[in-house]
């Protein structure tokens, strides 16, 4: 089977749950920006959760399907439709042989996830189908879809259709989004009031927000401790001696706007870290469309990690409810 690409959409790639494990490497771990609905529309189909599926950017792409399968769309608002017929979200549908795959304007969110029963095929690259633009590694051709592309796709048993998740377990950001940060490694290079500015200030999401990195605006520019800068560290305050950059965690180049740095992000540089968003939250930064409001909030270890099971809890319900 194969799914012929009529049009490509925006940034539509085909996407896992990444290649973890070469970071040190200066590979990212990338994979599906929102995971969590990667894993939730696998389930849908009967996919196992780490199967490839597409994800696509505000605009959904236009998909021919040559022979019948079973789909689901998860993460953003973006009704689908399958012959202009509308389908709903987070829930299993069919598609037959020869029918077409679209699209309607995005209504909320940012980022949809379309898993395909068999999962998106194709040869692995250090593990993982995910692609990596930037290094032109893995996916299809190691870039992103463009028309013409044909997808071939593995086998697999068609579950039932109509299975749907839950509307409570479909997690999508508050307005503004809350995103939960740890405190980093260099949070004693601003000051005390710039830290308290920092988690009370609204934030909006700027234009400049990709798989690798989210910039931020809106907020008080943070002011640093005087200190003499370390050979090598450059003039701006913001300037450190190269650092190991960890996923999730927050740069602010002369203290004036953050960036996120998310799946395909760089894994070192020289600017500074105030912190780091934690993982349970992670999956929320996809979803985020430009200026939208957003506020910091300062969180513990404990809390971090209270967190994080609470999050794995919570794809625990999740698997049970598809099963």
């Amino acid at each position: 089977m194969a799914i012929k690409v009529l049009h490509h959409g925006l940034a539509t790639t085909v996407q896992d749950l990444g290649r973890p494990g070469y970071f040190h490497l200066g590979i990212p771990v990338g994979g599906a920006m929102d995971r969590y609905a990667m894993r939730a529309a696998n389930l849908l189909v009967g996919n196992d959760e780490g199967a490839a599926g597409l994800e696509a950017v505000f605009i959904g792409p236009k998909l021919e399907f040559t022979e019948d399968a079973l789909v689901a769309v998860t993460g953003a608002d973006m009704p689908a439709k399958v012959d202009g017929v509308a389908q709903a979200g987070w829930t299993a549908f069919k598609v037959k042989a020869g029918q077409t795959l679209t699209f309607d304007f995005l209504k909320s969110g940012a980022r949809i996830c379309i898993a395909v029963s068999g999962g998106i095929d194709g040869p692995e690259a250090l593990g993982s189908r995910s692609t990596y633009p930037i290094g032109a590694l893995g996916g299809f051709n190691g870039r992103p879809l463009a028309a013409g592309d044909e997808l071939p796709v593995g086998s697999g048993s068609l579950a039932s259709e109509g299975k749907s998740v839950p509307e409570a377990m479909r997690r999508k950001p508050g307005m503004p989004a809350e995103l939960r940060v740890l405190p980093g490694l260099y949070w004693h290079r601003v000051t005390e009031q710039s830290q308290e500015n920092f988690f009370a200030d609204e934030w909006k999401v700027a234009n400049e927000a990709d798989r690798m990195g989210y910039r931020f605006k809106g907020g008080r520019k943070l002011d640093f401790v005087e200190r003499e800068q370390p050979f090598g560290a450059g003039s701006d305050p913001s300037n450190i001696v190269d650092s190991c950059y960890p996923y999730g965690s927050i740069q602010v180049p002369g203290g004036t706007e953050p960036i996120i740095l998310h799946r395909d992000a760089v894994s070192g540089g020289g600017y500074f870290m105030v912190g780091t968003v934690i993982s349970a939250d992670m999956d929320l930064i996809g979803q985020l469309q430009p200026h939208m409001p957003t506020r910091f909030v300062k969180v513990t270890m404990e809390e971090a990690l209270a967190a994080r099971g609470e999050r794995r809890a919570a794809l625990s319900r999740l698997r049970e409810a598809l099963a």
